[in-house]
């Protein structure tokens, strides 16, 4: 997985995955925009890549406004001169409630987030790679939430189930000209959104959360950041030449036997 000479640009990039797919990015040689909101967060990535002798530029946006979109593909183009990977990883958790009890706003924010902000850089990044004429490679963040339901979390996996459709949808427009997009669709991850999750369920014992979360995964933890961004690097390096229009589960197997943690597998 070389990516020497190539331009990366990771959205949600200033913690969990998209930070670790952005230090990935940079340790197998590319040059990478980090994007996000937080622009302590952000910079602080950009600082752990060059500390590393990477190389490495930030982007302040807001992923569901399409004038803060295209400025950060103009960043990264204006800088380096082009984009070969992105991984279009900004997303929210919301809130837990019941579908009947859902606040509407909140509903509002996360598909903002979710689905306008994941469908606004593949349009403004599907622009720039099909000018280029050089092929390219996208992978967008969905969620083991798009492949079922999840009681609880209406917007959530209303809006992952949407990042699936994208995904597929862009996949076929963009084949014969050498772009692929794939989605990677993760499942409890050791990082701020599985914990705030677990507050909300239960604000006075949240380690029960995690207890019971990680009883119902088979290999019997959360999984890290850093395996979800070994998948992202992988579909967006040579080696998946083949694939497009897929999602990649990471998930320590909790969709494929849900529960079915045993005294043989403990």
């Amino acid at each position: 997985m070389d990516f020497t000479n190539k331009v990366a640009v990771v959205t949600g990039a200033a913690n969990g995955i998209g930070r670790a797919t952005a230090l990935g990015f940079a340790a197998h040689g590319a040059k990478v925009l980090v994007v996000d909101r937080d622009a302590a967060g952000g910079e602080s990535t950009v600082g752990i890549i060059r500390q590393r002798g990477g190389e490495a530029a930030f982007a302040a946006a807001d992923v569901t406004d399409a004038v803060s979109v295209k400025a950060y593909v103009d960043k990264a183009v204006s800088t380096w001169g082009r984009i070969d990977c992105f991984h279009n990883n900004a997303g929210i958790e919301g809130k837990v409630a019941t579908t009947a009890d859902y606040d509407e706003g909140m509903f509002d924010a996360v598909m903002a987030v979710n689905v306008r902000g994941v469908f606004l850089g593949l349009k403004y990044v599907l622009k720039q790679m099909l000018a280029q004429q050089s092929g390219g490679a996208i992978v967008n963040t969905a969620s083991t939430a798009g492949l079922m339901g999840s009681p609880g979390m209406p917007a959530y996996v209303a809006s992952k189930h949407a990042v699936l459709g994208l995904t597929k949808t862009a996949s076929g427009e963009v084949a014969r000209q050498g772009i692929r997009v794939n989605a990677v669709c993760p499942g409890p991850i050791d990082t701020r959104m599985i914990h705030d999750l677990e507050r909300q369920l239960n604000p006075t014992d949240p380690g029960r959360v995690e207890a019971t979360y990680q009883a119902s995964i088979p290999i019997g933890r959360y999984g890290t950041a850093e395996e979800v961004a070994n998948t992202v690097l992988f579909l967006c390096s040579d080696l998946a030449g083949n694939i497009t229009g897929a999602h990649f589960v990471v998930d320590g197997g909790r969709s494929s036997t849900p529960g079915a943690v045993t005294a043989m597998n403990k």
